[in-house]
């Protein structure tokens, strides 16, 4: 089965090379050297490139991604854009030509990758450069900083790129690209590559996934590879079979019901973001704090808890919120709590031949959620500590109470013990204290390069000192 991609608006084959080639190595292999191996790990953002993906608010969306990390075999039949395809040097594009008068470069070798990331902010339909709106995030004309939490800059500074991204207008009448956001993207195609005894097969069908699941457990699934893609650049991991889902239908669903929110596991974060809209304040504050949005573009909600890391992020605010997961096989499908779902390191209740299908949040949600996310960096950093919150206080009793934790056992746990102490009890300092007591015994925390275990437990009772302090202070703010 021949396998094609467009890049720079060319068709063109994806060639005899090998499964597990990256994004990034198949385009340096070919010239388009703007792109750049910095980490290797989707940490830096210099081989950011853009791809056509459903879009959210139009049919197409240009998407800032790590190249570094996706396989080449992934993007059969889509569409890539990377810096040489945005302009040149006699014809810059808008976000290039910013950098270049604002002095945004000084080494260039990060700034393709910011250029990528930037070109997809400045393409974003639901930016405007009207708003006015202006804070430590936000441009006057609609740039969201986000957009670059995963490009890092090595030499030149900050402040020109911000500049540059800042002194973005809306693109003109004329820009291709722009117009194709409103054209269909490119639907996934059914792949099938086989080089030196490895296989990359993209399924059109879930039921063909689970039939393949079925006959070969071993099979290694892969959506936005963030995590995957870690394994095969930094641990030279190999799978010698792998089954791509992103672009499965059926795990793309999404439903906000009046008893329960359905998330589909191959939505990525940032979909994931723009479809809540804010409407679940525990996760609006989790999805800046993890990672990047260069990853979260990737990320898929599956994935996060398919790797069952003990320091991943949706699973604390995801026990908090008392989710349940749905696992699908031949066999047919079953509902999972997740306090239920993780077993051990890594381990999970998932029979080789599941997959995680979907995501369950119930409704109603409690009144008062917080995620605290302790780590070195403010963004685009791996937890030491991670904490979700789901209280309801009535008349001044806690009535319910619900604490995920993560980076403090083998397993993302619930706090059954802080829990306990606090439900029936008055909402008071002297309860929180003495329940902050109980939570800093939680979990059996380790001492690693991270975080010393006798930190991490002094982190939890503090999280929830300052949980209280918080939520004390928006009912002052709101009487």
């Amino acid at each position: 089965m021949s396998t094609t991609i467009t890049v720079n608006g060319e068709q063109t084959t994806i060639g005899d090379v090998a499964v597990h080639t990256t994004v990034l190595d198949w385009l340096r292999d070919r010239g388009l050297t703007g792109a750049k191996e910095g980490c290797a790990e989707g940490e830096c953002g210099a081989c950011s490139v853009l791809v056509a993906r459903p879009g959210t608010d139009t049919p197409t969306e240009w998407t800032a991604v790590n190249a570094c990390l996706l396989p080449i075999a992934g993007l059969d039949g889509q569409e890539l854009v990377t810096s040489e395809g945005l302009g040149s040097p006699a014809d810059l594009h808008p976000v290039q030509q910013e950098l270049a008068v604002r002095g945004g470069s000084q080494c260039g070798f990060c700034t393709p990758g910011f250029v990528c990331s930037m070109a997809a902010e400045f393409y974003r339909s639901a930016r405007t450069t009207s708003n006015g709106h202006c804070d430590h995030e936000h441009g006057p004309n609609g740039f969201d900083l986000h957009a670059l939490s995963g490009n890092l800059c090595r030499c030149t500074g900050y402040r020109p790129i911000r500049d540059a991204a800042y002194a973005l207008g809306e693109p003109t009448a004329d820009d291709a690209l722009a117009a194709r956001r409103y054209a269909p993207p490119p639907p996934p195609a059914p792949t099938s590559m086989a080089v030196d005894g490895a296989e990359f097969l993209r399924p059109a069908e879930l039921d063909d996934v689970l039939e393949l699941l079925a006959d070969r457990p071993d099979a290694q699934l892969v959506a936005g590879s963030t995590d995957v893609g870690v394994e095969v650049n930094i641990r030279g991991v190999r799978k010698p079979l792998v089954v791509a889902v992103d672009r499965l239908a059926e795990l793309r669903e999404f439903e906000f019901g009046p008893d329960e929110i359905r998330i589909g596991a191959a939505l990525t974060l940032s979909e994931i973001e723009r479809l809540l809209a804010g409407r679940v304040p525990l996760l609006a504050q989790l999805f800046p704090q993890f990672a990047s949005r260069l990853i979260r573009n990737g990320a898929t909600i599956g994935g996060n808890l398919g790797t069952a890391s003990p320091i991943g992020d949706t699973p604390p605010a995801l026990l908090a919120l008392d989710a349940s997961i749905v696992l699908a096989s031949r066999r047919g499908e079953r509902v999972v709590p997740l306090a239920d779902y993780f077993t051990g390191y890594r381990q999970t209740v998932k029979a080789p031949d599941e997959l995680i299908r979907s995501v369950l949040v119930p409704l109603p949600l409690e009144p008062l959620t917080a995620f605290h996310k302790i780590a070195k960096r403010r963004f685009d950093d791996i937890s030491s500590v991670a904490v979700g919150y789901a209280v309801d206080v009535a008349d001044g009793v806690v009535r319910r109470a619900r604490i995920g934790l993560g980076g403090v056992a083998a397993t993302p746990l619930r706090a059954r013990a802080t829990e306990d102490a606090l439900i029936d009890r008055p909402w008071t300092e002297r309860t929180v204290r003495e329940a902050a007591a109980v939570m800093a015994t939680e979990g059996t925390p380790m001492d690693d390069h991270r975080a010393s275990a006798s930190y991490r437990s002094a982190m939890l009772g503090q999280s929830l000192l300052r949980f209280y302090t918080e939520s004390v202070a928006r009912e002052e703010v709101s009487a």
